[in-house]
């Protein structure tokens, strides 16, 4: 067993023996359906705190020759398939955590030399006896040893990606890097499975991939291993049940995530989080401040702080992901920007439709303390000051709704604040903070027609008065609570027994100025 081949399971055994762990082992199934098929070049990128570091360890201690494992994975999914045996603990496994290189190296140079002679030297160690042609030689001893001992190679590479994020200006720097990992890992028959892991799907330079044998699977197009991306639905609902967690309240703030082949997915990290410390709140800023993604949302692109506000009020918006370059620093279009935002966890991208929307309240949260930070003129202070308007309907002062709303108007290159529809997206960014304690519905059915807005308390809340919010353009907000009850808009809260505030809105074109209106209503 040695440090990089042949690494033992203590890594994974680690996570198994927390008190929180989920059976992922179902991807060794697909490694072991693509070993040592033109498929076996896997490249997984996903954000950070989504298990990619535990899938990497799990794989290790799977296939690696310096442990036998049975024990550990005989009471998982993958211990009932019946390759289970064929590939277990078979191959001479080299596990690399790039951070941990670079964090030793001053240089990408320096980085791939360290490598070489580490792994050199635990490959000499463990076969001494082998006629080494050129024992410097990394790739060269790798297919020495294959040739004499018919033993296939497994190369597994966690934040293969991190050159790209610490050498982001040096395009030399990481042209070097690919080409070591393209003549390492590429056309080598002694190699039968190669997988990475990083934020970021694989650069591109020029008009071609270096690695471009990769199959990758991403935020976009997670594919097959979607089920393995995050928490499933049906795993945070026995984690809820098992610590006498909400459902309704993990699922409002740590789901969003939805691909073809796992249609809800949760962040991991805060889900474990939220059952060990059994609180609801956001643990996303525990390994990442706001500013991060601050950098990118000041970024002065047409339509980009438009785009960002509309999806803070709850909207999907249209994008392109095809000219991205799959670096941190090459932006063109607003498309770039957004579709980096999707690898990093801060969008949760509908691939039938193209579009993209903040995913839960977690990471709203990070893009409204980020708004609020920045210089986005009134707008920023309506949302730092979203609660006390909130906190104003309850208490029904009218007026102080009003300028709180004042604040969050906004125009847009697709939304003309000219009519009802623009007003609701006013509401919702003034509102923002009701998404803490309410479900919010737009358009909402009931009585004789639809409700415009409509704020039902989530179970943990039923304190709070449900909310029914009626926009007018130009008229009246008086007017707006007599159609509330005109058309019996209330009658789509007949499952709620609590109470329930009316609030009119009108925008009055001439003045230029919101009016707000509050009565209580008996359910």
């Amino acid at each position: 067993m040695g440090r990089y081949l042949n690494p033992g399971m203590e890594s994974f055994e680690k996570s198994v023996n927390s008190e929180i762990y989920v059976d992922k082992t179902g991807l060794i199934g697909y490694t072991n359906r693509v070993m040592n098929t033109l498929q076996g070049y896997v490249c997984v990128s996903r954000p950070r705190r989504f298990g990619k570091s535990m899938a990497a360890n799990m794989l290790t201690a799977y296939y690696s020759r310096g442990c036998d494992s049975r024990e550990i994975f005989s009471k998982f999914e993958i211990s009932e398939s019946p390759d289970f045996e064929k590939y277990r603990n078979k191959y001479n496994t080299i596990f690399l955590n790039m951070q941990e290189f670079l964090s030793r190296s001053d240089s990408v140079e320096a980085l791939v030399d360290r490598v070489k002679k580490l792994v050199l030297r635990d490959l000499k160690r463990e076969y001494p006896d082998v006629d080494y042609f050129d024992d410097t030689d990394l790739v060269e001893s790798m297919q020495d040893i294959y040739e004499t001992e018919k033993c296939p190679f497994v190369v597994i590479i966690d934040e293969w990606d991190c050159i790209f994020r610490e050498f982001r200006q040096n395009k030399e720097a990481q042209e070097k890097y690919l080409d070591f990992l393209r003549d390492l890992l590429k056309d080598k028959a002694c190699i039968h499975l190669a997988y990475m892991t990083g934020i970021l799907p694989i650069k591109k330079y020029g008009t071609h991939s270096a690695l471009n044998m990769f199959d990758e699977f991403s935020m976009i197009n997670p594919g097959p291993l979607a089920p393995y991306v995050g928490f499933t639905e049906v795993e945070v609902e026995y984690l809820c049940h098992k610590y006498r967690m909400d459902m309704e309240e993990v699922k409002a703030w740590y789901d969003g995530y939805s691909f073809s082949m796992a249609a809800s997915v949760y962040s991991p990290r805060s889900v474990v989080n939220s059952m060990l410390f059994g609180k609801i709140e956001n643990y996303w800023n525990q390994t990442e401040t706001f500013e991060a993604l601050q950098v990118y949302i000041d970024m002065n692109f047409d339509g980009l702080k438009d785009d960002v506000l509309s999806m803070i009020a709850g909207e999907r918006i249209p994008v392109n992901t095809g000219s991205f370059t799959n670096d941190m620093t090459t932006f063109r279009t607003e498309d770039d920007v957004l579709t980096l935002l999707i690898h990093l966890g801060y969008l949760a991208y509908d691939s039938e439709n193209k579009v993209v929307k903040i995913p839960n309240n977690e990471v709203r949260n990070e893009y409204v303390n980020s708004v609020a930070a920045s210089d986005w003129g009134e707008v920023s202070i309506a949302l730092k000051q979203s609660a006390d308007t909130l906190n104003a309907i309850w208490q029904r002062r009218p007026q102080q709704v009003a300028e709180g709303i004042q604040l969050a108007h906004f125009e847009t290159s697709h939304i003309q604040y000219n009519d009802e529809n623009a007003l609701s997206y006013t509401i919702s960014l003034a509102l923002y903070a009701a998404r803490n304690f309410y479900t919010m519905h737009r358009e909402l059915a009931g009585g004789k027609g639809f409700a415009d807005i409509v704020f039902i308390p989530r179970k943990k809340f039923q304190d709070k008065p449900a909310l029914v919010v009626e926009l007018k353009w130009d008229k009246s907000a008086d007017g707006a609570i007599s159609q509330i009850k005109r058309k019996e808009y209330c009658r789509s809260l007949e499952e709620y027994a609590g109470n329930a505030l009316l609030v009119g809105v009108n925008y009055n074109k001439r003045t230029k100025v919101h009016e707000c209106m509050i009565e209580e209503y008996k359910l």
